[in-house]
């Protein structure tokens, strides 16, 4: 039996403190009982798929189909991102190209220079992806310069995870504005204008502020320290590495787009396999494969070392993929058994303005049910009867996106699996994540709301 069978009868208020007292259980078992996060997550998932009322003979499936989901997106992306951060750091790779930085923008400005970066990688290439492809240099600036991992981190994740949420290409920025009609171009343009404020404001000038009243030690999740090589490559063979799946990526999303413009023949054969070739996992295998013989081979590393460098870095990643996939798993037991819609449904009868409704209802659905994309799609089907026939022009549109984006990144919580994934890759604990992520998403959330809002109002 599937859930598309069956017909949530709860109210909105029973589904509420249901989730409520799930989160609650879910932070008393990490944080004062010490349960292993993956553990509390199965449990504290298997315990509201029964109480919110989904059949017995559904709940397996809802909680595998949860879990794999977010495994499919992860899993991939983080073991190929892991083994190529092992062997730009192993190679010396990542100590030459910190060095160069240090070199033209200044040891004070180093987080500047890692946000920036990232900034400029977010545009095309996803939150998870960008973000373990930039921490071997985050860990290695960190090691250089001093002062906690958090100073160097927070800008860095924060700058993937603004232009992830905020700008095309990337899916829910780009569903959203076809669900509600707006032009795509215009909301790039409005977008990027949105994200880099919302960037300083919040992940950079946050992130300098919070890194020196939380100083953490820089992990090393990447596998055991090595001493990397005495002759290490050139930083612009480390940047080339880089940007390697970031313009696969890109021409992956320009041949899509040329193709649903009419510009190519999306029908030709090799339409799909270049696209195929430019999709994140492959774009990411293909760079691992150029690293293993530019960082490797031709460096004089036999098959036998590269092999074990490659394994030592999936070992110590492991528990952030469980993690990671089980808080998926939590998040798809909340959308199943009917928590957002019931909630975000009771906030379209208010009869607020359609950007402040877009907003707090994208809001709804993210604390709900943990993912930006879901919550953002869905906010926008929801708000869509609001915006058609209403009259607003192209910029008005754009902007009802951002605030349902900005609503889609607020709060994200114990339920989303980028939570997991920033808090275990910085090795933090449930509340040292609360203090800093949680807090930088919603800040993030906050200010991009204020700033679409602005534009609305001048358009």
């Amino acid at each position: 039996m599937n859930t598309d069978e069956w017909t949530q009868t709860l109210g909105a208020g029973p589904l509420l403190a249901i989730a409520a007292g799930a989160i609650a259980v879910l932070l008393l078992l990490i944080i004062r009982l010490r349960v292993h996060a993956f553990l509390a997550l199965v449990t504290v998932s298997v315990a509201t798929a029964f109480a919110a009322g989904i059949p017995a003979g559904a709940v397996m499936d809802t909680l595998t189909e949860g879990f794999g989901s977010t495994l499919a997106s992860v899993a991939l992306l983080v073991g190929l991102g892991a083994m190529l951060g092992r062997l730009v750091e192993v190679s010396g790779g990542a100590q030459s190209l910190t060095d160069a930085m240090i070199r033209r923008f200044g040891e004070r400005r180093a987080p500047l220079a890692l946000g920036t970066a990232s900034l400029l990688f977010g545009f095309p290439i996803f939150f998870d992806a960008g973000l373990v492809v930039m921490l071997p240099i985050v860990f290695s600036v960190a090691r250089r310069l001093g002062g906690g991992v958090l100073r160097y981190g927070l800008p860095t994740a924060g700058a993937f995870s603004v232009m992830h949420v905020y700008v095309p290409p990337h899916p829910g920025p780009v569903a959203a504005s076809g669900l509600i009609g707006a032009d795509v171009g215009i909301v790039v343009a409005i977008g990027v204008l949105l994200a880099v404020p919302t960037w300083y404001l919040t992940s950079y000038l946050y992130g300098l502020w919070i890194g020196k009243r939380i100083v953490l030690p820089v992990p090393d999740i990447l596998g055991q320290t090595e001493e990397p090589d005495t002759e290490p490559p050139k930083p612009s063979t480390v940047i080339g590495l880089l940007l390697l799946p970031v313009l696969l990526i890109f021409a992956n999303t320009g041949l899509s787009t040329a193709g649903e413009v009419g510009w190519v023949d999306s029908e030709a054969g090799w339409y799909d396999v270049v696209l195929a070739l430019g999709s994140t996992p492959i774009a990411l295998l293909i760079t691992v494969f150029v690293a293993v013989y530019v960082l490797g081979t031709r460096r004089g590393r036999g098959a036998e070392t590269i092999e074990k460098l490659l394994d030592g870095a999936l070992g110590p990643i492991s528990a952030i993929i469980l993690i990671t996939g089980a808080g998926g798993m939590f998040g798809g037991v909340l959308q199943a058994s009917g928590i957002g819609d019931a909630l975000s449904g009771a906030l379209s009868d208010i009869g607020l303005p359609v950007i402040v409704a877009a907003y707090l209802i994208a809001t709804v659905l993210r604390v709900a049910q943990g993912s930006a994309t879901v919550a953002l799609t869905t906010a926008a089907g929801l708000v869509q009867p609001l915006v058609v026939g209403g009259g607003f022009n192209g910029v008005e549109l754009a902007a009802i996106v951002l605030a349902l984006a900005a609503g889609s990144v607020t709060a994200g919580h114990v339920n989303d699996s980028g939570f997991w994934l920033v808090g275990r890759f910085f090795q933090m604990d449930v509340k040292t994540t609360l203090k800093t992520w949680t807090v930088m998403q919603t800040t993030i959330g906050l200010v991009g709301f204020g700033l679409s809002s602005v534009v609305y109002l001048i358009a």
